[in-house]
């Protein structure tokens, strides 16, 4: 058993050894000393908007829908992806592939890809009831649109769904196309949506940011700049909401009321906007606008009402 003198010794010995060697490593050249990670910032809510150019926002989500994921990670992508690459941090600490799972409509037909990826990318810089808002004005303009405007590799018809369900949405488009899911043009149309989606909701930020005094939508360059054509039985009307204006076109039959349909309005989603579906079948049914009003939808119901009483007082007698 060693005595008290002896262990006094092995410690300083032991002790002597460590100082020696903490000296021998402060020689060390510091690339063999611990690094110590730098701390990033996490993002904040909401981040400061960037200016972004809605033509590139066009190509690019065209062509991301390809490489992340489908609809719903193309159109972020378009945006965020975008953003990051050209600014830097923090937008590019984003993968808009977070959102490849919202393709074909979260794979059950349901609300668009491109339309969640690109509310998703506004929600990262509005706050919320400025995205509500910027959705509800994407949801009718996806609604309106005439699909696909972008046509760069494959030539097609252009369909209206009045829908922002994907089942509706392409579904209308293949069969006026005669295509499945599986042919190129199909995706190549859908790619054309991503591509306009992203770019319609960059031009609603830009304006709301204050960068834009107007929003402008590329469409097919073959239709730039001209206005829908009308029949001689085709009349447009203009009534005003407290959301703004609804305009329809009317088409005669005679002095019959043949058919009426909504071209634009700012009515909300599934609140208000309902009244716009009822209404025309039965104005028609009615062969005239003494019919009820939709109920909690009064003032767009006057609205519709008065857009078609301007368009036929329109009409030839």
């Amino acid at each position: 058993m060693k005595n008290i003198e002896q262990t006094r010794r092995d410690f300083l010995r032991l002790a002597g050894k460590g100082v020696v060697g903490a000296a021998a490593l402060s020689c060390v050249p510091s690339v063999l000393n611990p690094v110590i990670a730098e701390t990033i910032e996490a993002p904040g809510y909401p981040l400061e908007y960037k200016q972004l150019d809605p033509q590139k926002v066009l190509e690019e989500g065209y062509k991301r829908l390809y490489t992340h994921g489908g609809c719903g990670g193309g159109a972020f992508s378009a945006i965020v992806d975008l953003m990051g690459e050209e600014y830097g941090y923090p937008y590019n600490q984003y993968d808009g592939r977070v959102f490849a799972h919202a393709a074909a409509g979260y794979g059950i037909g349901a609300l668009c890809g491109s339309l969640v990826g690109a509310c998703a990318a506004i929600g990262v810089f509005c706050e919320p009831a400025d995205a509500r808002a910027l959705r509800d004005d994407l949801f009718t303009w996806y609604k309106q649109h005439a699909f696909p405007g972008y046509q760069p590799e494959f030539k097609a018809e252009t369909t209206v769904s009045g829908s922002v369900q994907c089942a509706d949405s392409v579904g209308i488009f293949m069969k006026q196309a005669n295509l499945q899911m599986g042919d190129p043009p199909r995706v190549a149309r859908c790619a054309a949506v991503t591509g306009e989606t992203a770019a319609k909701a960059v031009e609603l930020l830009n304006k709301h940011f204050g960068f834009t005094d107007s929003v402008v939508i590329l469409d097919n360059p073959d239709l730039q700049g001209e206005e829908t054509p009308l029949a001689e039985n085709e009349y447009i009307g203009v009534g005003t909401s407290p959301r703004g204006d609804i305009r329809v076109k009317v088409t005669m039959d005679g002095d019959k009321i043949a058919n009426i349909e909504v071209l634009s309005h700012n009515e909300t989603p599934n609140f208000f906007e309902p009244a716009l579906d009822t209404l025309p079948a039965a104005v028609i049914a009615a062969q005239s606008t003494e019919v009820d009003t939709v109920t909690n939808s009064t003032q767009t119901s006057e609205a519709f009402l008065a857009a078609v009483n301007d368009a036929l007082s329109k009409v030839k007698k």
